[in-house]
């Protein structure tokens, strides 16, 4: 990006699905990136944080922005307030009142922003009519601004696909209104992302309202079907005429991860089409050639299929010094359990503590139970615990751990485990060691389970009891023996011959 690659670029909402990703997009094309966000320390806990400008701003308090607008060329305004209540749409353009001032003031020469689909002269949603008017109150100061309209967004992280993506994963038979029946031109997240970086290097994109979609224009009962063949499972969907806006924003509140409070302007965007009708975009940049709906999904679960759970979810990892002890949450199809731990003795030997589990030292807590569940897995033909483990110190890459397959190996840093045993999902089991600032750690366990269909959600509840006890004992057995071994004066480790796995951050 030649014409470019001294240009200062903001990318707002750097935290996010969105701004994270298109952060990695940007510095692989050569960009100077300054990241923007509210608070600092979530930013310094992104993979990216040492790569770029760290600026800690708020489009609520104008004061913060010129600082951060200082000396930018280019601005990404990758901001909305959907999940901040009820007036959601007084405060989309209040912000962006606010950040379009600050943007003339501090010279900024272009601004690119991600809005939403719709025909302007249709009876549109609030949630859709707020997208345009953000675009330009953005326009409103005389910045020149590419906005990119887009309806839902193929690919873990985007409300609209999570919303459809939950639905089917949970319910076998779906009743809903008919709205399953409005047309739609979803596009892949790795689309999305290539028009934005593209829009810096094509001046004739500047100042241009732009549609993109995918190669598909479907319903939204088409694609709850296509998800569903796309995962092997089979749904029946019974369209009725009775279901409002707000009862459908409650049975998602139910079903799904996502509240009521924010399903509820989504829901009633869905009866309002939202294809590409101007070809522009397509002519701006003939070379990017959207994929098909079929395609984007398969992308999504390829990665969740190879373990790519990495880019996902390591960055909330880097923060463990704030985070709660547990938490619990359904985050972009996956269930997650996340424990820390603070272990005093240094990671080399927490770290050794991690990779001896398994095999004949057994899991560290209740190992009756492990064995438990590996003959109950041998009856229904898993492996069980029989393969024990290569060797009773050492881990490699690729070894079998009893009903595990070792998928992620980083001395004295992680131990990624893949469950290999008969379950209705997929499973992982992941051990973090963080040092901490007086010669101590953090250790962090987290246990991912994608579960498939109602089976795998049923299975995680009913046995979630038990897990949650296993896993507490497991991880307060590992920090009290790693302490013990720090007291006794083995502090010095030799590192195992590691062979470390690279996980492709591409959605």
């Amino acid at each position: 990006m030649p014409d470019n690659a001294n240009h200062l670029v903001l990318v707002t909402g750097a935290t996010g699905y969105i701004g994270g990703r298109l952060i990695t997009r940007l510095l692989e094309a050569g960009v100077r990136v300054r990241a923007m966000g509210r608070t600092r320390e979530r930013l310094a806990a992104r993979s990216w944080s040492h790569q770029v400008e760290l600026v800690e701003a708020d489009v609520f308090r104008p004061d913060t922005l010129a600082q951060a607008l200082k000396g930018v060329h280019t601005a990404y305004y990758l901001v909305h307030s959907l999940a901040g209540g009820p007036d959601f749409y007084e405060r989309d353009r209040e912000a962006a009142r606010h950040f379009a001032v600050a943007a003339r003031a501090a010279g900024v020469q272009h601004i690119i922003y991600l809005g939403g689909l719709g025909d302007p002269e249709a009876d549109l949603s609030r949630h859709l009519r707020s997208r345009h008017e953000t675009g330009a109150v953005l326009r409103s100061t005389g910045i020149p601004v590419t906005e990119f309209r887009a309806a839902i967004i193929v690919g873990s992280g985007s409300l609209s696909f999570e919303m459809i993506r939950h639905l089917v994963e949970r319910l076998p038979v779906m009743i809903a209104p008919r709205w399953v029946y409005t047309r739609i031109q979803p596009i892949a997240i790795r689309d999305v992302l290539a028009y934005l970086v593209a829009a810096l290097e094509t001046p004739a994109a500047h100042g241009q309202i732009l549609e993109i979609g995918g190669a598909d224009i479907l319903t939204y009962a088409e694609m709850m079907r296509q998800y569903a063949a796309e995962r092997g499972l089979r749904r029946l969907i019974l369209p009725v005429p009775v279901l409002t806006p707000a009862l459908s924003s409650y049975w998602v509140h139910w079903m799904t991860p996502i509240s009521a409070q924010v399903a509820r302007p989504l829901i009633e965007g869905l009866r309002n089409e939202v294809v590409v009708r101007d070809p522009r975009a397509a002519r701006l940049f003939p070379h990017i050639r959207p994929m098909t709906y079929r395609e984007a999904i398969r992308r999504a679960l390829a990665r969740l299929k190879a373990g790519a759970i990495e880019s996902t979810w390591s960055d909330a990892l880097a923060s463990s010094a704030t985070a709660p002890p547990v938490t619990l949450t359904m985050h972009e199809g996956m269930i997650v359990e996340r424990r820390r731990q603070h272990v005093k003795a240094p990671p080399a030997l927490v770290f050794r503590e991690v990779t001896s589990l398994g095999g004949a030292r057994g899991w560290g807590y209740w190992d009756w139970a492990w064995q438990v569940r590996g003959w109950l897995d041998r009856l229904v033909g898993g492996v069980g615990l029989r393969r024990g483990r290569r060797d009773p110190l050492e881990l490699r890459l690729g070894d079998a751990l009893d009903f595990w397959r070792v998928e992620d190996l980083v001395a004295h840093r992680r131990l990624r485990l893949r469950a290999e045993m008969r379950v209705p999902g997929e499973a992982w089991l992941q051990f973090d060691v963080e040092p901490d600032s007086a010669g101590g750690s953090w250790l962090l366990q987290t246990a991912f389970f994608a579960p498939k269909g109602l089976a795998g959600l049923l299975y995680w509840y009913a046995l979630y009891p038990i897990h949650a006890f296993v896993f507490a004992g497991m991880l307060a057995n590992l920090a009290s023996r790693a302490e013990m071994a720090a007291a006794d004066g083995r502090a010095t480790v030799t590192a195992p011959t590691v062979p470390t796995s690279s996980h492709s951050s591409a959605p």
